[in-house]
């Protein structure tokens, strides 16, 4: 295990900030924050995505499992543990996540969709990461704000409503 941590690649501990809906694309902004830097991260979701997360987050009792609920609950009759759930990559437009598992003893690793980790690390309460290689990335894109640069949570609002897909690319799911 110490050797997997020495070569695992510097990461920073999020947390939700929000859900921004955006009803002119149809889709979801979920807004993590570097609590310690304050650096704002934006991840386009679709709205289905988003909802799951909400559900989640509001801890919402469904009259039937929903997939998220569905995962948690094999991760549970399986004895698996999610330890964490972290960003990996910004590539080709693209956001990339990796949900840790710990099963007797053994970690693995399993390639996910950032608002599928996000929506599971909700659920069973572990903690959120991303890479610091993505928030570089995300930086030079525009992307990263400082919480300092918004004086109420109106003008975040703003700052993504005027941030437009075309102008960085598609990001996807």
């Amino acid at each position: 295990m110490a050797q997997e941590m020495a070569k695992e690649e510097h990461i920073v501990s999020m947390r939700i900030l929000g859900l921004i809906f955006d009803p002119n694309l149809n889709t979801t902004v979920v807004v993590l924050l570097d609590p310690k830097q304050e650096r704002v991260l934006p991840i386009w979701i679709g709205p289905m995505e988003g909802n799951a997360i909400a559900i989640g987050m509001e801890k919402v009792n469904t009259p039937r499992p929903m997939t998220h609920d569905l995962m948690k609950n094999l991760l549970d009759n399986f004895q698996a543990e999610v330890t964490k759930v972290v960003v990996t990559e910004l590539k080709d437009d693209t956001f990339y996540a990796v949900i840790h598992l710990s099963i007797d003893g053994k970690e693995l690793e399993i390639d996910a969709r950032p608002s599928d980790a996000i929506a599971l690390a909700v659920r069973v309460e572990v903690p959120i990461y991303c890479a610091e290689k993505v928030m570089e990335a995300a930086a030079d894109l525009g992307l990263l704000k400082q919480r300092s640069d918004f004086d109420e949570n109106e003008d975040l609002k703003k700052w993504l409503e005027r941030l437009k897909p075309d102008d960085f690319g598609k990001y996807k799911m």
